[in-house]
């Protein structure tokens, strides 16, 4: 009986166990440094929402304010001269280095990011803390597995789960942050990433819930569900949303262009003509400052006309790609569901003033209209419903939300909508001067799936023609691992493990895309 009870401890499967008490280290960590970051912004944004107003009846205050925003430019100026891989909201350069086309020194982008992040954001620029938590959480995770001395293939996962747990500290949202890091960042689902992301999440939200306490970041309590007779209104809006998200996305991923324009300013010193603007915002409507949290939750009670609610949504588009443009440390995932958030009143207010809407289901057209944009933008549809989801504290909206993004995924996906965090991330490779790309021929594991309907499915190895600059070395069906021959026939929903080096990655996954007959993202 003794050796039978050895014999089963022997046998234990502790590996994906080791990589759940990974994630849930670097998820502790990572809570604690992103609700901080969170917690400093939101206390010097109050400050700044406050002073600005002041400024029309205390001059003396001039000064105070002038001499922090040239703080916020002086030191992001410098901060991007010595490290350019802090700019924008960081989920691209996490994509990259996921995707093996960055190498980024963690610790030199992770306290540069938190100081100039809370600088920058907490001065009232429309940027959200959630796109640089998320690059926040990554540092972290990929800090603790260089202290580990893990290889790559394991390095990757804890940069993931550090992903995971900067946005579920961002948004109390563990299950959304942690699908968002496979169907978005990684685009895999592999077990591993997934348990280690699930297992950071989760520990990174506790966190949070200690410093901000288990009421939703975005709680939208609403009146009555959306009869399903009016469903057909929902489908318009999703094509409204779809359409409206191809502008965004035009919008800014061209920002950058329009700050070249201005030859007097060189890049790092782009910020100054944000910087500039807010003051004049932060004067007049105060309110509207930072990401759009408290405007989100407050809509339902503004009472604001149509034309107040179209101004607001022209202002916060323009201001928010102005302000992503300059380079500054800040994200557009809160700025995105904040614009979203305006055209679903929007919408509401047009059908309501004929009657098609009753006054209760405005905070519901808020609701799904934040899931449709966001859906539309990131081509990320299952993240923006469990996201809103989970933000909103309910989860009566499930049916709506799913019918608002489907409609608004599948206008962008027809009209050749890329996901912007991917387009961003081209935009970053074409600059290699911006970014420090690997080159090192250390080689490296990645996995590719095999989903249904792919060109892969149902054929042997040896009737593939593989790409030169990989090896297929395992396939995980299930539970199983195989080791594959040439007869082995592939089926849909295998998990290729593939060997190769970190400079050939990305075009062994492209060609494997065409293999597949997938579309690249």
């Amino acid at each position: 009986m003794k050796k039978i009870q050895e014999f089963r401890f022997k046998n234990l499967n502790y590996i994906r166990f080791r990589f759940i008490m990974h994630g849930a280290f670097v998820g502790v960590v990572a809570g604690f440094v992103v609700s901080f970051f969170r917690l400093v912004i939101e206390k010097l944004l109050t400050v700044m929402q406050t002073l600005y107003p002041k400024l029309l009846e205390t001059p003396l205050l001039w000064p105070l304010v002038i001499g922090y925003l040239m703080l916020v430019l002086l030191v992001n100026a410098h901060f991007l001269a010595k490290e350019p891989n802090i700019s924008g909201s960081g989920i691209p350069q996490v994509e990259g280095q996921l995707a093996g086309l960055l190498e980024v020194k963690w610790w030199s982008v992770l306290w540069r990011k938190w100081i100039g992040g809370v600088l920058a954001i907490g001065s009232g620029l429309f940027l959200g803390r959630e796109g640089p938590s998320i690059q926040l959480g990554a540092m972290v995770g990929q800090g603790v597995a260089k202290g580990l001395h893990l290889p790559k293939t394991k390095e990757r996962c804890l940069l993931a789960g550090g992903a995971a747990a900067g946005l579920a500290a961002a948004f109390n949202a563990p299950i959304a942050a942690s699908l968002f890091v496979v169907e978005e960042i990684y685009h895999n689902f592999s077990p591993f990433v997934w348990t280690t992301s699930l297992a950071a999440a989760v520990t990174a939200n506790f966190v949070s819930l200690s410093f901000f306490g288990s009421r939703p970041v975005l709680y939208l309590p609403h009146d009555q569900s959306f009869p399903p007779k009016s469903y057909g209104l929902l489908v318009i809006l999703g094509v409204i949303l779809g359409l409206l998200g191809l502008l965004y996305e035009f919008l800014t991923l061209n920002s950058s262009y329009l700050y070249q324009k201005i030859k007097c300013l060189t890049p790092r010193f782009y910020s100054l003509i944000p910087l500039s603007i807010v003051v004049f915002i932060g004067m007049f409507w105060p309110k509207v400052l930072g990401g759009g949290n408290k405007l989100i939750t407050s809509l339902p009670v503004l009472h604001l006309s149509l034309l107040g609610l179209l101004g607001l949504f022209v202002l916060r588009l323009v201001f928010s790609t102005l302000s992503y443009g300059s380079s500054l440390p800040g994200g557009i995932f809160l700025p995105i569901l904040t614009l979203g958030a305006l055209l679903g009143a929007i919408y509401w207010k047009i059908l309501a003033d004929i009657g098609l809407l009753t006054p209760a289901l405005l905070t519901n057209c808020i609701v799904y209209a934040m899931a449709g944009y966001f859906a539309g933008i990131s081509k990320a549809p299952f993240t923006a419903i469990l996201l809103v989801t989970e933000m909103v504290g309910s989860l009566e909206h499930l049916m709506p939300l799913a019918l608002v993004t489907l409609s608004a995924y599948a206008v962008c996906d027809i009209l050749h909508g890329r996901p912007i965090y991917e387009a961003m991330l081209d935009n970053l490779a074409a600059h290699t001067a911006k970014v420090s790309l690997l080159s090192t021929e250390q080689h490296e594991q990645f996995e590719f799936p095999i989903f249904v309907g792919s060109n892969l499915q149902d054929r042997m190895i040896k009737d593939i023609k593989w790409p030169k600059e990989c090896l297929l070395l395992v396939i995980r069906r299930g539970e199983k691992e195989i080791l594959p021959h040439g007869e082995t026939v592939l089926k849909a929903g295998d998990t290729l493990v593939l060997l190769t080096t970190p400079k050939d990655r990305r075009s062994v996954q492209l060609n494997l895309n065409k293999l597949s007959k997938l579309p690249p993202d």
